[in-house]
């Protein structure tokens, strides 16, 4: 069960990752860099439908600290569901 935790560990800490990377690519890169295509195409699907129901706040967009919430938390849930298991 450890090992599982520990995985679930490290795919949280990568997802974070790439979020924040993919937010502070999207000021520096052209939106036709194929780097950011690619991770736009990855993140995008979950940013969109927390946009749709967040209010609009003019230039800033929090929606990835939303998604950044929602990693962190399921993932804590998670982690204690199994630990409780195992």
């Amino acid at each position: 069960m450890d090992a599982i935790i520990m995985i679930i560990r490290w795919l949280m800490q990568i997802f974070t990752l790439g979020i924040i990377v993919y937010v502070f690519l999207s000021y520096f890169l052209q939106p036709y860099h194929p780097l950011r295509q690619g991770m736009e195409r990855f993140f995008e699907p979950m940013l969109k439908p927390i946009r749709r129901i967040l209010p609009g706040t003019g230039m800033f967009d929090f929606s990835p600290i939303i998604l950044l919430i929602i990693v962190q938390l399921s993932g804590t849930i998670i982690i204690s569901l199994l630990s409780r298991l195992g």
